[in-house]
């Protein structure tokens, strides 16, 4: 375990990043490998099925993911007050939540799965490959929520690492199978669905024994179970506004993807592929930002306030730099990239996805502007702000869709995303500003209560 609240900050956030990045790109393989083995060996309408389902993939599991990750914020504030006892209960708190939340999203998302579909306006030619593959990834929704609420809870504590090494396990597995599945049994679509779930179930059995054997702080007993209301309570605040928050920018992509849905099979296709290579470049962003929020939860619980400032300042720029980096490569080589997942007889699917690259790439700095700020808020507790900053993105998303795409086609629906961190960012950064100042008049306080205290 790895204490945040000490050291140079920017090299401790660098040092964490590193394994989060490296993780991050192996969870986004999980989906990039389905994608490309799908394309390349059932088809372009067999891709155009699996990228049909990403909004409504993103509005449920999204939801898992963000819930788990505001739980362990409680987690991590607990462990940098040095608060074990809090730290075990917050662990088994965060899993009776956790198992309620599964039981209802398997339910419904299993049962209306083939509904929303129709309603998005799946193209008939796709619909029974997307029904088939998405209610499989909905089946397995318990896996997912293990394994992300597994991994955030250890990293919270300040290991990245751990989650790392178990996650290259799980996409190795997720390799091995959808070849099995997909060329070995001739399982089509939901080939790739089980090899993701497959995978994911591995992983998290994976960090269960870990924690068991080598993390005692998180090893529970029946006691630790007696969790009361005001423990519920406090771990939804922050857990569920962060799952909505995702569900809520997901509905923006859900409204896009029906659009999207109207212009064919290619669009779809390009805006799959595009997007795929689009969510692997955006990691590093990503990465420091999840680093921050577990940073300033620490220092926040260990009442270090002075190094929260310091340390997002630093670290949003060399995430700027980085971000200008990548989105020029990938403007740069943004045709090969697609014909890896497409091959080089659809030169439609090409040109749709070049424009893709050029409004999306061009744009990765406010995004990365976007992760660090929204993260640092959430790892200090807040959750109304960066909701609101969804609800921005969502509109944003929304009026891509339905006036922009009518205007411009698969134009307008390039520009979704970057308007969308455009409107997010000019909704946090007066919350961000505002907080920081009070961050800085905290540790003044601290540091005249200290000298009055010396002398």
């Amino acid at each position: 375990m790895h204490d945040l609240t000490k050291g140079n900050p920017l090299k401790l956030i660098i040092m964490f990043t590193g394994p989060l990045l490296i993780g991050n790109i192996f969870q986004q393989l999980y989906s990039v490998i389905d994608t490309l083995i799908v394309g390349r060996t059932i088809g372009v309408n067999a891709l155009a099925a699996v990228g049909s389902t990403g909004g409504l993939n993103m509005l449920i599991i999204g939801f898992c993911t963000g819930t788990t990750a505001g739980l362990s914020i409680m987690t991590a504030q607990r462990y940098g007050a040095q608060d074990y006892k809090g730290v075990k209960r917050s662990f088994a708190t965060s899993i009776v939540i956790s198992a309620v939340i599964t039981l209802i999203l398997t339910v419904i998302s299993v049962i209306f799965a083939r509904h929303i579909l129709v309603i998005m306006k799946t193209p008939a030619s796709i619909i029974v490959d997307a029904q088939k593959f998405i209610t499989i990834i909905f089946a397995g929704i318990f896996a997912s929520m293990a394994f992300n609420l597994l991994s955030n809870i250890i990293r919270a504590l300040g290991d990245s690492r751990t989650p790392l090494f178990f996650l290259v396990i799980g996409v190795i597995v997720n390799i091995l199978f959808d070849f099995i599945f997909i060329l070995g049994l001739h399982m089509g679509v939901e080939g790739a669905g089980y090899a993701t779930v497959s995978a994911q179930i591995i992983a998290a059995i994976l960090c269960l024994v870990y924690i068991y054997r080598r993390i005692p702080i998180l090893v529970l007993r029946r006691k630790d179970f007696k969790i009361t209301k005001k423990d519920i309570t406090d771990h939804l605040k922050v857990g569920l506004p962060m799952g909505f928050q995702s569900s809520i920018i997901a509905i923006g992509s859900i409204v896009l993807q029906i659009m999207l849905n109207t212009l064919g099979a290619s669009a779809v296709a390009a805006y799959t592929a595009a997007g795929k290579i689009d969510q692997l470049a955006t990691q590093v962003g990503n990465s420091f930002g999840i680093a921050l929020a577990t940073y300033a939860a620490q220092n926040y619980g260990a009442r270090e306030y002075g190094r929260i400032s310091k340390g997002v300042r630093q670290t949003l720029t060399v995430s700027i730099i980085f971000s200008l980096v990548m989105g020029a490569l990938i403007i740069i080589f943004g045709r090969p990239l697609v014909n890896l997942f497409i091959g080089d007889q659809q030169p439609q699917v090409t040109a749709l996805a070049q424009i893709y690259f050029r409004f999306n790439s061009s744009s990765y700095f406010i995004l990365a502007i976007l992760f660090a700020i929204r993260y640092t808020l959430q790892g200090l507790g807040q959750s109304f702000i960066p909701t609101l900053a969804g609800i921005a993105e969502l509109f944003m998303r929304i009026f891509a869709g339905i006036i922009l795409v009518r205007m411009l086609g698969f134009t307008g629906a390039s520009m979704a995303n970057p308007l969308a961190w455009i409107g997010s960012c000019l909704v946090l950064l007066s919350s961000y500003f505002k907080t920081m100042q009070q961050l800085k008049r905290r540790a003044a306080k601290q540091t005249l209560e200290k000298e009055s205290q010396d002398v």
